[in-house]
């Protein structure tokens, strides 16, 4: 089976910029030359999503959004579809790489979620990288672009919280990032990685920390990964019902679709998702008006748009 590897950027009514357009190709690059070399996916998909943490040009990482008290409190989920594990963190802090975080739970607890100062505990005590405080975002390989706009997100960031730019329609931010990968022994993996939406009160959790609602993996069925309204999408268990209709032999186009129409029609839910089939197929479809996504199997260069039928 060739190696594919899928990342988006979130959806929502904003278009993708130069900078997060250049870090979603170095992402997908990064994860399927990890493939290529014959890693397994769960790595590609850590990978993948660890660039996009680094950036600081999405709601992810160094650039996740600050809460109502002033703090930066981050969720991330990861899975493997060979014998379904996961792992995720919800409401960590100081972490530069969640999705670290994460996989460590999956790999070194018998838990699949953990919370708050435990979760923070658990990556110093792992010795994780820890992340610079606001305003400052070191380079770490990633194109300069990303960390010049990275200076001014944050710089909104503080009048956003200060309420300089509220009377102006500051936007609720949904940048959160996802990858799914599929890996040369067929196995499957997704990801997600987010900092919330902004001035959310503190100790909110989305879906992107929830196994089923923003990212599932079975290597059976498939592999999804969520973005967009976390309420809604937790309401409906979106990446569940999704791989539930691959295991039902609907196509990732129709899955998709599907569930995100019901998304609409029963909640009034706005989301994109990334969609995976074990033998390679994929979609990704939105119901907002943008989605930063792309996917590459390793012909040409990375495949990168923000908007997809």
């Amino acid at each position: 089976m060739p190696p594919f590897i899928m990342a988006h950027g979130g959806a929502g009514p904003q278009a993708m910029s130069k900078a997060q357009r250049a870090c979603l190709s170095d992402a997908l690059a990064a994860g399927h030359a990890m493939l290529k070399q014959g890693w397994p996916a769960l790595d590609a998909v850590e990978a993948t999503i660890r660039v996009l943490e680094a950036s600081g040009v999405f709601n992810a990482g160094v650039g996740s959004r600050l809460q109502l008290d002033g703090a930066r409190r981050m969720d991330a989920s990861i899975m493997e579809g060979h014998r379904l594990r996961a792992g995720a963190v919800a409401a960590i802090e100081g972490v530069r790489h969640p999705i670290s975080a994460a996989r460590l739970v999956m790999d070194r607890t018998a838990h699949v979620l953990l919370v708050g100062d435990a979760a923070t505990r658990l990556a110093r005590h792992f010795k994780l990288e820890r992340q610079p405080p606001p305003g400052r975002v070191r380079r770490t390989g990633v194109r300069s672009a990303c960390a010049n706009e990275a200076a001014r997100r944050t710089l909104r960031l503080f009048r956003e919280l200060t309420g300089q730019s509220r009377g102006k329609g500051a936007s609720v931010h949904r940048e959160t990032v996802g990858a799914l990968a599929l890996d040369l022994a067929g196995g499957l993996a997704a990801g997600a990685s987010t900092g919330g939406v902004g001035f959310m009160l503190p100790g909110r959790v989305g879906d992107s920390p929830l196994i089923g609602s923003g990212v599932y993996a079975d290597n059976e069925s498939g592999a999804v990964s969520m973005t967009g309204e976390g309420e809604r999408i937790i309401r409906i268990a979106v990446a569940k019902e999704i791989t539930d209709r691959l295991a039902a032999q609907a196509s990732p186009v129709q899955a998709a679709g599907l569930v995100l129409r019901k998304l609409v029609r029963r909640v009034q839910g706005r989301a994109g998702t990334l969609v995976l089939a074990p033998d390679g197929r994929f979609a990704i479809r939105h119901s907002t008006r943008h989605m930063a996504a792309g996917y590459w199997g390793g012909r040409g260069s990375p495949v990168v748009r923000d908007r997809f039928k």
